[in-house]
């Protein structure tokens, strides 16, 4: 049986290494020639919108998922012709489009910040006044990791933005003071059995996940009731097949819901070590109608990304309880190179653990003191 995939990078390539127990195949398709994927699996290297690359490409597939929101829906449109495709085009189309997914969350009843659309200069203007200040400016098609973002504290950053805009859609978000950010994992199989993993208490630099600590710290029973309500809600809504995340900011005791994610997610990289069944297992389980796993957490974690750089390997494994996660990517600024999971027994033997780690990660772009901060208040 082969899977295919659509994107060939860590995303695609931990699906494959979840997969290969349980005697799964992969094809891949990606447009770059140094997809990680290919030391593992058969890779396609053709564009997405390549036809005749799609049409061998999904020869003798079982399904074709894909490990990267930003795939046109057009490819996945013309590939549901001719092989299942999950999750469906019509969660991928949703998810492309920040306003399109704020309307969504709206229809469904699902809390998330103001937010207007912006066509052009003078919107902006219109925008800012309904809004206020301060603000944050997006692009309302692809960006990830803090790209095509504008944050607007003044009338001066609105003039400045003005400049630097390019001529797409974009959408204006009021600014939210949260007290964190939080995200949660859903998965939802082809028979309609779903299942959730705890959330998940995220760290950002510069628009890009730093840490994740699971299950977050300091969590109200109600808030997790609440993100897992908005996760149904959703799941169910689009008839949706797969793992999907959603991204909240706590701010006052609730959430608030800022995007979601139609694939398996950096936040969720805690699994491999830290659940019974990871999201990629679960993730395959649910594209092949197969029973879920349990999403239960095994221990206390942290997730670290390598950003950029990667630390002496030796340095980290010589931590009790650490597990390194390489995606054979070459380096350079910005781009995640892989990931490293510590586990622990309690939140304190967790915080312990963060501090044995080598210098690499106690810079001020890792936020580690504080993880260390969160961890070690469940003490009390």
């Amino acid at each position: 049986m082969t899977i295919g995939i659509l994107g060939g990078g860590q995303l695609g390539y931990m699906l494959a290494l979840a997969g290969y127990p349980l005697g799964l195949h992969f094809r891949f398709l990606d447009p770059s020639p140094e997809a990680p994927v290919g030391r593992i699996a058969q890779r396609v290297t053709a564009d997405y919108t390549d036809q005749a690359a799609l049409e061998k490409f999904s020869s003798g597939l079982e399904l074709v998922t894909y490990e990267f929101e930003n795939v046109p829906v057009e490819a996945a449109n013309f590939l549901a012709k001719r092989v299942p495709v999950y999750p469906q085009p019509a969660a991928l189309e949703a998810a492309q489009d920040r306003l399109a997914e704020k309307n969504l969350f709206r229809r469904l009843g699902i809390t998330t910040t103001e937010f207007a659309a912006v066509s052009n200069p003078s919107e902006l203007n219109a925008a800012v006044k309904a809004i206020g200040l301060p603000a944050v400016l997006k692009t309302s098609r692809m960006g990830y990791d803090g790209k095509g973002q504008w944050v607007l504290r003044a009338t001066a950053d609105v003039a400045k933005a003005k400049s630097e805009i390019p001529a797409v859609a974009l959408i204006l978000e009021r600014f939210v003071p949260f007290t964190r950010e939080l995200s949660i994992l859903a998965v939802r199989s082809r028979n309609g059995e779903s299942a959730i993993y705890p959330l998940v208490e995220n760290h950002h630099r510069s628009g890009i996940l730093r840490l994740s600590i699971s299950p977050a710290p300091r969590l109200d029973a109600n808030i997790q009731r609440s993100a897992e309500n908005a996760a149904r809600r959703v799941l169910e809504s689009l008839k949706y097949v797969g793992v999907l995340a959603l991204e909240f900011f706590e701010h006052k005791g609730e959430l608030l819901v800022n995007e979601m994610a139609p694939r398996v997610h950096n936040s969720g990289h805690w699994t491999i070590e830290g659940a019974v069944t990871s999201q990629f297992e679960n993730h395959l389980r649910a594209v092949l109608g197969l029973p879920l796993g349990s999403t239960g957490p095994t221990g206390h974690c942290a997730m670290l990304n390598l950003i950029g750089e990667v630390p002496d390997p030796s340095e980290i494994l010589a931590v009790p309880d650490a597990h390194l996660h390489l995606y054979g990517k070459s380096p350079r600024p910005g781009r995640k190179l892989g990931h490293v999971t510590l586990r622990a027994a309690s939140p304190e033997r967790l915080a312990l653990r963060l501090s044995e780690l080598p210098a690499f990660f106690h810079r001020p772009d890792f936020c580690l003191d504080a993880a260390l901060v969160h961890s070690a208040s469940l003490r009390a």
